[in-house]
């Protein structure tokens, strides 16, 4: 787990990456049971237990976009979020 937070570390900086963290310590009312990636407006795709599913309709994209900002309120990016790698990082040891 040390090399992936390293690498965590490296693409971070990366002018097309904007890694957030959320905090083990924020309340939250939500928590995704699937992964899921956003492509503009137009797809987003989901991995699910049995495989992907890729949504198209515009009322379930928006629901995505809803999570994915509910989410990205709460996370913590920048300066802080290096914080909580090298944190996790120190006690990996």
């Amino acid at each position: 787990m040390a090399a992936q937070l390293g690498h965590l570390l490296t693409v971070q900086t990366l002018p097309n990456v904007r890694l957030g963290i959320i905090p083990d310590t924020v309340p939250r009312a939500l928590w995704p049971v699937e992964a899921f990636w956003i492509f503009d407006v137009e797809q987003v795709s989901a991995e699910m237990v049995s495989g992907y599913l890729t949504v198209t309709q515009p009322r379930e994209i928006a629901l995505y976009e809803q999570a994915f900002n509910e989410l990205a309120a709460i996370a913590v990016f920048g300066a802080d979020a290096r914080r909580l790698i090298a944190a996790a990082l120190d006690v990996l040891g």
